[in-house]
């Protein structure tokens, strides 16, 4: 059996170096394979990557174009791995390496994924709540059973990557394109370190991003909220014309306010504008799809097989 443990890396230069000596000594004992992403970094994991890959004969390192973002670094390195089963871990050394033995062995009881999942995550309330929304949407958007965390610290078979691989739009999210591509997963509980250097390269932008794609790539979920959403006010609005055409009937003399009809023409023009925007996202979304938008850029390729620019 083969592992190939794949490292998506972006301002990792503090990190990545000790990473993938923890790896090396940790998984010593399998045949193993390590492919690191390199996703425009602003720091200098290029070369230090690149080092590595020098330095052993078991690493691949891929360096993209410009920054794709953290789902389509590990969609390039999965589409470049060649193991049996492929563990994506990051690049900020919050999950031990030795971890991966545990979702190994509980993958070889025959499960195409298995998710990390944690007694306590050592991260900024900040991100906590993030997870705890994506969790929530997930569960709503792409039928994720609520008891399953999205970890990205997982191992795939080499099954379910040649399914997931066979999405080639440039908008990936990893978890939506495994849980429509397999039902066999399962979760193992591992250790969480606080991170030792720098900080989450997760943003609020980049969380709203992910957001977004998981909405508009894999769900018509918000399409169909906003056709119930419609059709709950279209009643809304027959009541009050039945109401208002009555009290009128009733009470001629009373006046009209300016207030409620300023207040709801400005509550449904807002909510107008919003559904339109959602459409024009899944509307732009697939005009760049359709029109070529790549997954990613692959710069240079060095280590396993040589040197090679693209």
């Amino acid at each position: 059996m083969k592992l190939s443990v794949c490292i998506p890396v972006y301002n990792g230069g503090a990190s990545v170096g000790e990473l993938v000596r923890e790896v090396q000594k940790a998984l010593c004992h399998l045949e193993l394979e390590i492919v690191m992403v390199n996703d425009g970094s602003r720091d200098n994991s290029a070369e230090i990557c690149r080092g590595l890959a020098e330095q052993y004969a078991n690493i691949r390192f891929l360096d993209l174009r410009r920054n794709f973002g953290e789902h389509n670094a590990v969609m390039c390195a999965l589409n470049y791995c060649t193991g049996d089963y492929a563990a994506i871990i990051d690049d900020d050394l919050q999950n031990p390496p030795g971890e991966i033995l545990k979702l190994l062995e509980e993958a070889a009881k025959g499960y195409d994924v298995v998710y990390a999942k944690y007694h306590k995550k050592q991260d900024p309330l900040f991100r906590n709540i993030g997870s705890k929304f994506n969790d929530i949407f997930a569960t709503w958007l792409i039928g994720k059973p609520k008891d399953l965390y999205l970890s990205s610290f997982k191992i795939i078979s080499r099954a379910a990557i040649d399914e997931i691989i066979r999405y080639k739009g440039p908008f990936p999210y990893i978890d939506g394109l495994i849980l429509r591509s397999t039902a066999s997963y399962s979760s193992v509980f591992v250790e969480h370190c606080p991170r030792r250097e720098g900080r989450s390269n997760y943003t609020l932008a980049r969380l709203l991003h992910l957001w977004l794609s998981m909405f508009v790539n894999f769900s018509i979920k918000p399409m169909r909220f906003i056709a119930g959403t419609g059709f709950f006010i279209m009643l809304a609005s027959l009541a009050c014309m039945i109401y208002f055409s009555v009290d009128k009937i009733l009470h001629p003399d009373v006046e009209s306010g300016w207030t409620s009809l300023a207040v709801l023409i400005l509550f449904f023009g807002g909510m107008q504008t919003f559904f339109l925007g959602l459409i024009g996202e899944y509307v732009g979304k697939n005009y760049l799809d359709q029109n070529g938008t790549p997954q990613f850029s692959v710069k240079a390729s060095y280590g396993i097989g040589g040197e090679e620019k693209q």
